[in-house]
């Protein structure tokens, strides 16, 4: 039986998607695989579907490489006769990891102009062309009600925003794709999400590998972000190429990358965001967590954390210790799943643990409840709830702990849901 090639796959799923919606946008950031996919799309356009609009959507977060915003600005300069472009600066809240001060920045704050990284782009749309925007607004919900302010402006009955992501590219991408929990499919296809009335999210590239982003960049001489050849002559690690927000936990370890590759954004960035110094000189050090830690002689790892907590601002501290309280509970009470290997090194080590034979999670692993440990050396450590991985969340400013394995808390995602709720009358007519 003849296997479809990743190319050809993806061919198929964008005549699925165009056929079915009246309006289609891809979510495009300016890294490699947003950009394979709006190639992808532009091309399927001038082959399969001539006189369709494609919309782009693009977040500019204000900080970014040059060579971003250089092929940012290549991209969406060409194919106007086919292009819609949304290129929104907005004030939102935006998740930072540089600093034990603040759990956020704004880009494009306008109390802030005078620190602006760069100047803000030319017909671009801002706080004032959206009425749902509120100070309370994340970077996420504002990407969830974008769809509905779209929906809205262009009178679509269907809507479908494309998003490049891969499933190579970690564990979370592949459950968001694979999980059948929480979403709603479009005729059951897999690489399909429904997250509101008649608006769906689309991956059509969700199979592809790295090298496929590369191959079909040089086969069809697609541009590119230029970033990447830097990246690579500075030996970055392909993991570690990363085009997103330069602040969030998964790029602290290569921010001082900038000062080399970028220096003029680098200095505007000193200013900027608070921690940015601090955090390009220990982001990859044990300093932040990012390498071996040792608890200091005469501390538990628990004390060690405690006397963390003390060094933090109010708000700060009690938001590590709502999300403590919250893991305790958790593993007292509900238990996390572990795999029978694992359950077999904690009863060797003496550890006390409760492990049920029934589950009600979707996984061949079983629920275990147990209690804190202190730390645990085992290669499953990250697996293990243990005052030592709190530790680490605190020196890596992880507020959100996910590093834990935590998400939004319950505070935050009321917030989300009381703004989204606000605006269903857009969709629910």
């Amino acid at each position: 039986m003849y296997r479809l090639n990743v190319y050809d796959a993806t061919q198929k799923r964008l005549k699925i998607i165009f056929d079915y919606f009246d309006y289609v946008y891809v979510s495009f950031s300016g890294g490699k695989d947003s950009g394979v996919l709006l190639n992808l799309c532009i091309e399927y356009i001038r082959k399969y579907a001539p006189g369709r609009k494609l919309g782009v959507f693009h977040i500019d977060y204000e900080i970014q490489y040059q060579q971003t915003t250089e092929y940012v600005k290549r991209t969406l300069s060409k194919n106007q006769d086919i292009l819609e472009v949304f290129h929104c600066c907005v004030p939102f809240k935006v998740t930072t990891c540089t600093s034990m001060f603040q759990r956020y920045w704004r880009p494009w704050e306008s109390s802030h102009q005078e620190l602006w990284a760069r100047d803000m782009p030319q017909n671009c749309l801002t706080q004032d062309d959206f009425e749902f925007y509120t100070e309370e607004l994340w970077d996420y919900d504002f990407q969830k009600l974008f769809i509905k302010w779209l929906r809205k402006k262009t009178k679509s009955r269907h809507i479908c925003c494309l998003v490049g992501i891969r499933t190579q590219e970690s564990f979370n991408r592949w459950r968001s794709i694979h999980s059948d929990k929480n979403y709603k499919r479009l005729l059951n296809y897999k690489w399909t999400h429904k997250t509101g009335w008649h608006e769906y999210n689309a991956y059509p590239i969700f199979d592809w590998n790295t090298s496929d982003i590369w191959v079909a960049n040089g086969y069809f001489n697609w541009d590119y972000n230029h970033l990447y050849d830097l990246y690579y002559q500075a030996g970055t690690p392909l993991a570690r190429q990363r085009v997103a927000s330069p602040f969030i936990s998964e790029a602290i370890s290569t921010l001082a990358i900038y000062k080399t590759i970028d220096p003029y954004t680098w200095a505007k960035m000193i200013g900027r965001v608070n921690g940015v110094g601090c955090a390009g000189l220990y982001g990859n050090s044990s300093v932040m967590g990012w390498r071996k830690i040792t608890c200091p002689s005469g501390f538990s790892w628990k004390h060690y954390m405690e006397f963390l907590l003390e060094t933090l601002p109010e708000e700060i501290r009690n938001n590590y210790i709502e999300k403590l309280n919250v893991s305790i509970k958790f593993w007292r009470e509900k238990g996390g799943c572990l795999s029978e290997k694992t359950i077999e090194k904690l009863r060797k080590a003496g550890i006390a643990i409760t492990v049920e034979e029934t589950s009600v999670y979707h996984t061949n692993k079983k629920t275990v409840r147990m209690e804190y440990l202190d730390t645990i050396d085992i290669p499953e450590f990250r697996e293990i709830p243990s005052y030592k991985r709190m530790c680490i969340c605190i020196m890596k400013n992880d507020h959100t702990c996910k590093y834990m394995g935590f998400s939004q808390n319950k505070r935050d995602r009321q917030i989300r849901e009381n703004a989204i709720n606000k605006y269903k009358k857009w969709y629910e007519k």
